[in-house]
């Protein structure tokens, strides 16, 4: 029977946006460290393991307390590679080589490393609280609302509203309080059932509970300017967030 809860932390080698910018430091740390340490401290997680193809983040990863029980096969560690097959990949091996078989799984993602404390605990405690649920994704209010943008028709050239709201002619030209609310997924924290992902094949299932993170902790570290964006942001939160934990050796990377 599963059992446990496992965090697995994605970080391949090959970032464009941010050239390693998994092991750069942000705010004094490995960004990977944050994520970490979001592992480690939640008190339902058993195992943090790092899922990578590349030997220094497996290095890093290790010294601020993670487990590399693997190293990603190369062709799981693609520009386009989604989460899905990297995901079966590290429960697969875990279960052929260790046999461990978690049945709650936390995605820990390292661009978006600022994170409320506690949060991993309370989307696990929400997740086992509602049998009938697939997944829980941590949300924030949109920046910009998606019914004021637009696509441009390749054929015509001309603007196209991306989306439609039911009753609504023009939503595009509707005051923003009149319009429906909406999140967006920075990446921060998903707890999914392992089912889901292994028998459903899906990274989220179709029934999914939110929870909803102040904006202060909107981060998602995609480009150079993110990154400076974001590292000025810190000193505003006044430590509100998931310090790494120092690691267990004395050669901090």
């Amino acid at each position: 029977m599963k059992t446990g809860v496992l965090a697995i932390i994605p970080a391949r080698g090959g970032s464009k946006g941010i050239p390693r910018k998994n092991v750069l430091p942000f705010g004094g740390y490995p960004l990977i460290a944050y994520s970490i340490a979001a592992g480690l401290r939640a008190q339902t997680v058993e195992r943090v393991i790092v899922s990578t193809d590349d030997e220094e983040i497996a290095s890093v990863a290790r010294a601020w307390g993670a487990e590399v029980p693997f190293m990603r096969p190369a062709e799981l560690a693609q520009d386009l590679t989604p989460d899905l097959p990297v995901f079966q990949h590290a429960l697969r091996w875990m279960k052929d080589n260790e046999g461990y078989e978690p049945d709650v799984v936390v995605h820990l993602r390292p661009p978006a490393p600022i994170r409320p404390p506690g949060c991993v605990d309370e989307g696990v405690a929400l997740l086992r609280s509602n049998p009938g649920v697939d997944s829980v994704r941590a949300v924030l209010l949109s920046p910009q609302n998606p019914y004021k943008m637009w696509v441009i028709n390749e054929i015509s050239g001309l603007l196209t509203p991306l989306l439609s709201v039911p009753g609504v002619a023009e939503p595009f030209n509707m005051p923003r309080q009149s319009l429906p609310t909406t999140y967006w997924h920075a990446g921060h924290l998903d707890i999914i059932r392992s089912e889901t992902l292994t028998r459903v094949g899906s990274m989220t299932g179709k029934i999914i509970l939110p929870m909803v993170l102040e904006e202060d902790f909107a981060t998602d570290l995609d480009t150079p300017h993110d990154w400076r964006m974001a590292e000025t942001h810190l000193p505003h939160l006044k430590g509100r967030y998931i310090l790494p934990v120092e690691p267990r050796n004395e050669t901090r990377p």
